[in-house]
């Protein structure tokens, strides 16, 4: 509702004044909610990671901004694209499928559209917060085939039974924030997890840029030590598969 002095939100009455508006029209880089008559942007303070975590807009779905770099490719492309990119990478989705980073949910979600099962993990409940606030991710908390564990997937992935997925779609944080998700050790243990000739979806980033030269060889050669076979290189998703 529209009046002289501002605008009204239905169905819960948020009101705000033209001047809240208009400074929030010329800030296209923030997602806003409304606490109190308050207008706030969507961010969250982790306790438990001491990462700030900000809802971000795009032309589609917001992507997150982690210590200020952002969870999905955005450039020439937007977090749904990039999603699914890495599903039709990973290949067939069937059966049972870990998911090894929750963030806003978009992996789990469009895997959980044929798979039986996915298992969701995630380290940080401030993710799963800012996920609630997120209308493009309420299928994570709708569908009856989606299970969050909120853990560190370092741990909970030693945990789990040998055979237990049929895939892994793995899209850790960069390797400054996550580096033990890179690591041999951890490799094995998904090796382990895997069914026979169960298929990894691994997501790195950018092959072509300087970081990426310098990962895509050491992750290769760590999987392929582990005992992954087929470890193929997939540009168009910034990532690779292997089959265990």
């Amino acid at each position: 509702m529209l009046d002289e002095e501002g605008v009204t939100f239905e169905p819960h009455a948020d009101r705000l004044a033209w001047p809240q508006m208009e400074a929030c029209a010329r800030d296209d880089r923030k997602v806003w909610e409304i606490e109190d008559g308050v207008l706030r942007q969507v961010q969250r303070f982790s306790e438990t990671t001491g990462w700030v975590r900000v809802l971000c807009p795009t032309a589609t779905a917001p992507t997150v901004l982690v210590s200020g770099i952002p969870m999905h490719r955005i450039k020439n492309t937007d977090p749904l694209a990039d999603t699914r990119a890495k599903i039709r990478a990973f290949g067939p989705v069937k059966g049972r499928v870990l998911d090894t980073a929750t963030g806003l949910g978009y992996t789990a979600i469009e895997a959980a559209k044929l798979a039986s099962e996915v298992v969701t993990i995630e380290l940080d409940p401030a993710a799963i917060d800012l996920a609630r606030q997120n209308p493009w991710s309420q299928g994570l908390f709708e569908k009856d085939n989606i299970r969050q564990i909120v853990g560190d997937a370092y741990e909970e992935a030693a945990a789990f039974p040998p055979g237990s997925f049929s895939g892994v779609i793995h899209d850790p944080p960069t390797m400054s924030l996550g580096g033990e998700l890179y690591s041999e050790e951890f490799y094995r243990h998904l090796k382990r997890l895997l069914a026979r000739r169960g298929r990894l979806f691994h997501y790195i980033g950018d092959p072509d840029s300087g970081l990426g030269k310098r990962l895509y060889p050491g992750i290769m050669r760590r999987l392929t030590s582990v005992g992954f076979t087929r470890v193929e290189r997939h540009p168009e998703a910034f990532g690779l598969t292997a089959l265990a």
